[in-house]
């Protein structure tokens, strides 16, 4: 890696390097998040409740393949480049072509539903895992980790987790605003009701053109961002997997925010995946889903906005609890006032993203905060470990969520055969979406507040100690 002398300083450049990874992360995830268990459910033919068993099943693997990615992290020494950096271009194309084959099913038609349900559903679980637990695990850790990398000041770390935000908000905004209008097809029933049908060859064909896209981001990342945290190079005591996980269960700052970011993604990934049934399904009308996504954007702009200057005088915890209880708020109300007019729900929706839009700008800043904390406590920086097992948590709150969803879609009698037998949902079903779609993320919302103000420990006076402290004891 280039001399301390040598590093340019932390600036624009490194933010925008940021943005692209996620954005790149993003080209792949959201998609995921967004389509995939509809295109399990309709165009693949799998049952909901075997596809979230089998996103909460890949969770397992996870437990592996993060902790282990985080391990290599930390033990593999720096290049030129640095020492995160360099998985940007190693993983780039695998996470690629890994994202894109879960969905090549749909470029086969109707073939698909004449194949064994035994052939399905291997498909979909080994394409599933490659992606997920194997490919974006290599190129997602290192990308996280690498935020303590890049600068060691809070501000900083403070605007990287925004424009990380933003990536994925940009990418969000992309997939949402486009698939609905590209992917779904009028179709009217055998009842002569106007139905939204998803194709499976245009949401391939979608997918291979993200695909392509997520490379560019993570050129692009890799191109704009400089490592100038230094490595410690002096030898350390190798520590264990077993003796890293007891410690780090002895780390209330990292379990808890392990659990917040779990009960956080159960109620975004739910109102993200949902928005695929309630818009379709609940209102007849594909295209909510892409003004629902423009309205995000918005909230997610002033958020990104108003963040900054709000952590820095309240700090990002106290910060967080407040926008928490809104969001709260918001699911309430909506499911309460139960519109009929897809418009007011789309409104209400965008207030309940600004709620989640200002943790969104926060919450990897967070980690950089818990890493800090590991270190003072430890006496030893393991960016990678900490942040592998931080990755794992969000993993285990998507498959909470795509569990979650899948099992009460289940419960609610959703009918995935609905496509081939030309008619729509059930009104009891098409209740049943609106309820999901408001009380879960109102319950996981409400949980989260009370997790980061009650037991995560690092509020603002916390931190601004802990920055002191290393500061002192790194000589800077």
């Amino acid at each position: 890696m280039e001399t301390q002398k040598t590093l340019r300083p932390f600036g624009f450049r490194d933010k925008l390097g940021y943005l692209f990874g996620d954005f790149g992360n993003d080209f792949t995830f959201i998609l995921s998040t967004s389509i995939l268990m509809k295109f399990y459910t309709d165009v693949m033919g799998v049952s909901a409740g075997i596809v979230g068993l089998i996103m909460m099943l890949a969770r397992f693997v996870d437990a592996v393949t993060d902790v282990t990615m985080g391990r290599i992290c930390d033990a593999t020494k720096p290049t030129a480049a640095g020492k995160f950096k360099p998985w940007m271009l190693r993983m780039c194309l695998p996470v690629a072509i890994a994202s894109f084959l879960m969905y090549m099913p749909g470029l086969a038609g109707g073939f698909v539903a004449t194949l064994p349900n035994g052939l399905r559903v291997f498909y979909l679980a080994f394409t599933y895992i490659l992606w997920g637990s194997f490919c974006y695990t290599g190129i997602n850790i290192p990308y996280g980790s690498m935020a303590s990398a890049i600068s060691p000041e809070p501000s900083d770390r403070q605007s990287l987790s925004t424009f990380r935000t933003m990536g994925g908000m940009l990418a969000g905004m992309i997939i949402g605003m486009g698939l609905p209008a590209f992917a779904y097809d009028k179709v009217t029933s055998a009842g002569g009701e106007q139905l939204s049908v998803l194709n499976g060859a245009k949401v391939a064909l979608v997918a291979a053109v993200f695909s392509v896209l997520a490379i560019v981001c993570y050129l692009l990342c890799y191109k704009l961002i400089t490592e100038r945290v230094p490595y410690q190079a002096e030898k350390k005591e190798k520590v264990s997997v077993g003796k890293m996980l007891a410690s780090a269960v002895r780390n209330r700052a990292l379990i808890s925010i392990i659990v917040a970011s779990i009960l956080m993604l159960l109620a975004q990934l739910t109102m993200q995946s949902m928005g695929s049934y309630i818009y379709p399904d609940y209102y007849g009308n594909a295209m909510g889903q892409t003004m629902s996504t423009l309205l995000m954007m918005v909230s997610m702009l002033i958020a990104a906005a108003i963040a900054k200057p709000l952590t820095a005088r309240f700090g990002k915890a106290e910060v967080s609890v407040v926008s928490c209880l809104f969001a709260v708020v918001i699911c309430l109300i909506t499911f309460v006032l139960r519109p009929a007019n897809m418009w007011v729900y789309v409104g209400l929706q965008a207030l309940n993203w600004l709620g989640l839009g200002i943790f969104s700008m926060v919450c990897w800043a967070l980690i950089t905060d818990v890493i800090d904390y590991s270190e003072l406590k430890n006496g030893v920086r393991e960016d990678g470990s900490v942040y592998a097992m931080y990755s794992f948590a969000r993993k285990l709150g998507q498959a909470a969520a795509a569990g979650l969803a899948g099992l009460l879609l289940e419960l609610i009698g959703y009918n995935e055969n609905a496509l081939a037998q030309g008619i729509g949902q059930t009104q009891a079903v098409k209740d049943g979406i609106f309820n999901i779609s408001t009380l879960v993320p109102a319950l996981g919302f409400l949980l989260l507040a009370l997790v980061l103000w009650f037991w995560y420990p690092l509020h603002k006076k916390q931190v601004d100690a802990n920055v002191a402290a290393l500061k002192e004891k790194h000589g800077r």
